[in-house]
């Protein structure tokens, strides 16, 4: 029997595999992770109960370090015959941990009957196996697992625990335990086959059991199968590592650790520093990641070098972002829009062998096999950029024409702009009667849409939902998104939406003026409202045209549809005009910024009875004669 405490360990310690006979070239990063595991790798050093045992004998064992096993064997002859001729000389078990990898991990010596291994403090997960199977012999005793031998397995988590039955010196059969179904009662199974000679180990038949294993612990812990082991690195701030395990959350990823690095700038290389991701492969492997997510864009090369170091797929904000926008686009604009996006974002990151295995070069050594697979991928990119582009330029071309209907029907525009998560879609759900998809996540919303609103004076506007901004917005997806986003510039009124019960509220506010600045909508006419506010305990003095309301109690939205009535019948005025023949130049312009109703010709000039905004108005004014502008008062709707 054996006596045992255990750590995970990962799918990527191959990294540092050594080749018996020749130097390894990780002997830093092993050396890391003997530190950071709390002894687990000891530099492969004979662990436990050696008091007494000749020098002779433990080399011989400590070779076993440097014997690489293959994946689809369970338990390779020469680690079981070296475990076998040293418990023969000492009386002793010993013990052998194997990675899933291939790897082993240590090896710990005990009396004749337990084996211990020292208490390791790093986390595990209960709701997947510990991807170590354990193997130890019995000395002059039978394969079959003790008592003991299945508590350990079901405490640990082991893919497998493994008894080799040592007799007369040699090694006669092999015994073996795999975690089953989880009974009634919480008790988890125990599934041993028959023990066989060490000569005859269905090898592939028990590494398919490890995999079954697997699957069954996940089932009875809950986990599902197709959920990712998130490690989020930042370089910024806890806020930003927050923002960005929401938005990991919303993409369906797990997060299971957090770590900040304080850099003065980032690495070109890697982002981190390379000690960074010696330190990051080592968590990865302890806590079983399946995916890094970088809270800022990185190049090409950053990710390649990062999934070199760590292990693990490796992928940046943006692409985090983009994955989110796929899963959640639903009309034929949105898709064409993400698309486009993820398009502009892979194609500089493609990696490969650039042009040299490419006949475009030219000169020697370039005439060859023809373009590379790199450049294959590269002509489609932009090939389906171009066919994208040009889908998106017809669906645009669409808009442009309601929005000119609107125009010429003179109905006020307004817009609801804010962080992603603010409340927008609730809120024009509630002011609307809308049935806008509104979920509390992260881009819940990425096609704009349209709703009639009514307004305390019977009057009308269109008030329209828009995409939530979001800290340092991807460049791809502002020029992706320019069709959806030019409603937002177009708008003859923004409310901007921020969440009050947020505490990060403020830089949120900041980055949507930062967002409508680089779209141009900064100088727009704007109401401020402070969504959520049935969560706040207390709140501040707003100043005017600042509300606080809750989409989902209602409280304060007549306040603010009447301040969204006063602005409205401000900022469109229903004007004759009659522009001289020797300004012609005008008439074109007010075509541009107004909603031409009518157009007639006199002796005059160019009569137009069209609406325009306050600014346009008093621009194509200063332009004209005194008299050359009629106020025919407020545009209707």
């Amino acid at each position: 029997m054996m006596k045992c405490i255990c750590v995970r360990a990962g799918k990527y310690i191959c990294a540092a595999r050594g080749v018996r006979g020749q130097s390894r070239p990780y002997d830093r990063l092993l050396d890391r992770r003997t530190a950071a595991l709390g002894g687990f790798m000891n530099e492969n050093k004979v662990n436990g109960n050696i008091d007494g045992v000749r020098q002779s004998a433990i080399d011989r064992l400590r070779e076993v370090y440097d014997i690489q096993v293959e994946g689809d064997c369970f338990a390779p002859p020469e680690i079981i015959e070296r475990m076998a001729a040293f418990t023969a000389i000492c009386n002793r078990e010993v013990s052998v941990y194997i990675s899933r990898d291939g790897r082993v991990m240590d090896i710990t010596v005990g009396g004749p009957e337990s084996v211990p291994l020292k208490s390791l403090r790093l986390r595990r997960n209960p709701g997947r196996l510990s991807m170590i199977r354990c193997i130890h012999t019995h000395p002059e005793g039978e394969a079959r697992l003790s008592g003991v031998d299945r508590q350990a397995l079901r405490s640990m988590n082991f893919d497998a625990m493994a008894a080799i039955s040592v007799r007369g010196g040699k090694a006669r059969e092999i015994g073996v335990g795999f975690l089953g179904e989880m009974g009634a009662g919480g008790a988890v199974e125990v599934i041993e086959p028959p023990c066989v000679p060490v000569g005859r180990i269905p090898q592939e038949e028990w590494m398919h059991e490890i995999a079954l294993a697997d699957g069954r612990v996940r089932a009875w812990s809950g986990l599902e199968s197709d959920e990712e082991r998130a490690l989020l690195i930042s370089v910024d701030s806890a806020e930003s590592l927050d923002e960005l395990a929401a938005l990991t959350d919303t993409a369906g990823g797990v997060v299971i650790e957090r770590v900040l690095q304080r850099l003065p700038k980032p690495d070109p290389a890697t982002y981190i520093g390379s000690g960074k991701v010696e330190e990051l492969s080592l968590t990865a492997q302890a806590l079983d990641i399946d995916i890094c997510i970088f809270d800022d864009e990185l190049t090409g090369a950053q990710l390649r070098n990062l999934e070199e170091g760590i292990g693990v797929r490796c992928i940046d904000r943006t692409g985090l972002i983009l994955d989110i926008f796929a899963q959640r686009a639903r009309s034929r604009e949105g898709k064409l829009q993400v698309e486009l996006a993820q398009l502009q974002y892979r194609l500089p990151r493609l990696t490969g062998q650039g042009t040299a295995l490419s006949r475009l070069a030219g000169g020697i050594g370039t005439r060859g096999p023809g373009e590379s697979k790199l450049e294959q991928d590269r002509r489609y990119i932009r090939r389906r950029i171009a066919d994208v582009n040009a889908e998106l330029k017809e669906l645009i071309a669409q808009r442009e024409l309601q929005r000119r209907q609107r125009q010429k029907n003179g109905v006020p525009v307004v817009a609801l702009v804010g962080y992603t998560n603010a409340g927008k879609s609730t809120l024009l759900n509630r002011l609307s009667g809308a049935d806008v998809l509104a979920e509390d996540k992260l881009f819940a919303t990425l096609d704009t849409t349209t709703r009639q609103l009514s307004l305390p004076d019977n009057q009308s506007c269109l008030l329209i939902d828009t995409v939530g901004f979001i800290n340092k917005l991807p460049h791809e997806l502002v020029s992706a998104f320019k069709a959806t986003l030019e409603e937002v510039v177009k708008a003859d009124l923004l409310v901007v939406v921020s969440d009050a019960s947020n505490p990060e509220w403020r830089a949120q506010r900041k980055v949507v003026g930062e967002v409508l600045a680089q779209l141009g909508a900064g100088g727009k006419p704007v109401i401020e409202a402070f969504n959520k506010c049935d969560n706040l305990t207390e709140r501040m003095p707003l100043p005017k045209g600042q509300f606080y309301v809750s989409a989902r109690t209602g409280e304060g939205l007549d306040e603010l549809l009447r301040e969204i009535q006063s602005r409205a019948a401000a900022m469109l005025h229903r004007v004759r005009i009659c522009v001289p023949y020797s300004k012609g130049q005008l008439v074109s312009r007010i075509h541009e910024q107004g909603n031409v109703i009518s157009e007639e010709y006199d002796a005059e000039g160019t009569v137009i009875i069209a609406t325009l905004d306050q600014i346009a108005l008093d621009r194509i004014s200063r332009e004209l004669p005194v008299g050359g502008v009629e106020l025919l008062g407020a545009a209707k709707s």
